[in-house]
């Protein structure tokens, strides 16, 4: 920020909260796993020896490795490089990725706190550039209560364009119309409020599998022994 380095620490600000499952053979229990197989030699391939291949069509496919992805440039690999200040109201959510709180590091309370009462005095988002898990990506910077907080974004060319047939069609709507549906919305507009809102389905799910739990209707699985090694 300017000529001042500010030394922050990266939290994730969200977690999922689905209920996640192991695949399992429906005929014993078992768990299903997976293995990264080489089709030509059937080979199992240790993750150390997997490379990316970029599909150019048909069979034709360039191979690269991790030397390949090293010389890149990522000049902000351990920066939050600021580039600008915008007003809120002009980025569109549709923009928004992932979100994470900045916690100052060591000394850099100070001109932690200056940045975050200079971004709520003058109501502007920093717009900045990070590098998070080997990828360059848009980012804005903004205050949320008393803590900085790094929204990554997605890079315009990213966004879809919508292409329907009605986005062409006249269609006209009466006075009358547009009032009762205007009416409709003001006698149902509120103050938004998510702590109002609740997963149902999760909830539902979570009692499915208390009640399982409860009846005893539990399987053993096996602990995952190694896969032999394919003959060569």
């Amino acid at each position: 920020f300017g000529l001042v380095s500010i030394a922050v620490k990266v939290y994730a600000a969200t977690e999922q909260k689905h209920i996640r499952f192991h695949q399992l053979h429906g005929a014993d229990g078992s768990r299903v796993r997976y293995r990264r197989e080489c089709v030509g030699c059937g080979q199992e391939v240790a993750y150390e020896d997997l490379a990316k291949g970029y599909d150019l069509g048909g069979k034709d496919v360039v191979m690269l490795t991790d030397d390949d992805f090293a010389g890149l440039p990522l000049a902000s690999t351990h920066a939050i490089d600021v580039l600008e200040f915008v007003p809120a109201e002009q980025i569109d959510p549709i923009l928004y990725a992932n979100a994470y709180f900045l916690e100052p590091d060591g000394a850099a309370l100070k001109p932690y706190v200056l940045l975050r009462e200079a971004l709520v005095r003058t109501n502007e988002i920093a717009i900045v550039k990070v590098a998070l898990r080997h990828r360059e990506q848009l980012a804005t910077l903004r205050v949320r209560g008393s803590v900085l907080m790094l929204n990554t974004m997605l890079w315009p060319d990213e966004l879809r364009e919508p292409a329907f047939p009605f986005l062409g069609a006249d269609v006209e709507t009466r006075p009358a119309e547009l009032k009762m549906a205007t009416s409709l919305i003001e006698s149902m507009a509120t103050d938004f409020d998510p702590r109002r809102y609740t997963d149902d389905y999760r909830l539902a799910l979570q009692a499915v599998i208390e009640a399982k739990v409860a009846g005893r209707q539990i399987v053993l699985v096996e602990e995952d022994a190694a896969a032999p090694t394919p003959a060569a």
